[in-house]
């Protein structure tokens, strides 16, 4: 996954809690960049025609910009639950998305063989509380993590 997709999942993400356009300071705050930042990726995300941007309202994908958002989404979930559930590293969550921008779809089909993701992934992952909630009963299976 490259830092397109990165920003592509953020404001996936995003549009699903604001229920509509993302506002560039929320993908900023997502991605813990700065504004400026954020608005240079989203012009890029523009120009790709991956994303609309409308000044004072916010960025909304478009359908190739969902279909690849949700690719990455589902890669993400992959390194998540795999550092999790198979390699059981504490701070899971921080580790994935150090690692998320460096790991590429093929090293997340291997590891998708390892885990076992429920097959209405990247549906299963609730942007509000930022998790997979099959993971989330991972979490509470085991409070000692």
């Amino acid at each position: 996954m490259n830092t397109a997709d990165q920003y592509l999942k953020a404001i996936y993400l995003v549009q699903e809690t604001e229920d509509g356009p993302a506002s560039t300071g929320a993908v900023a705050d997502a991605l813990d960049v700065s504004p400026a930042s954020a608005n240079e990726m989203i012009g890029k995300l523009e120009e790709r025609g991956l994303a609309e941007h409308e000044k004072y309202k916010g960025v909304s994908l478009t359908d190739e910009g969902i279909v690849r958002a949700r690719e990455a989404l589902s890669n993400y979930c992959i390194i998540e639950r795999f550092l999790a559930n198979v390699l059981e590293v504490e701070e899971f969550r921080a580790e994935a998305r150090s690692l998320e921008a460096v790991i590429d779809d093929t090293v997340a089909e291997r590891l998708d063989t390892i885990i076992d993701r429920s097959s209405e992934c990247p549906d299963c992952f609730d942007a509000e509380t930022d998790a997979c909630k099959y993971l989330a009963e991972v979490e509470s299976e085991n409070p000692a993590d």
